[in-house]
């Protein structure tokens, strides 16, 4: 599994009836790309963009800092 795809908050499988059940609520490259559009479209300068250039954007910039990440492992 990719590091981007490893979920951002993992938690510990919960055992109901007997079955594990696991929650792992976003990924990390989704967490990532939320935090970086939250930024974004706080950030007065972003006004003229698109919601989907600022999601595209997000989502490019989550990517790198991935990409970044695994070359420093």
């Amino acid at each position: 599994m990719k590091n981007g795809d490893m979920p951002a908050a993992p938690v510990k499988p919960e055992f109901i009836g007997g079955s594990p059940k696991v929650y792992t609520g976003l990924t990390k490259r989704e967490h990532f790309a939320a935090m970086f559009m939250q930024t974004m479209l706080i950030d007065d300068s972003t006004h003229d963009s698109t919601y989907e250039q600022i999601a595209y954007l997000s989502i490019d910039i989550a990517d790198a800092l991935l990409e970044e990440l695994d070359k420093r492992k």
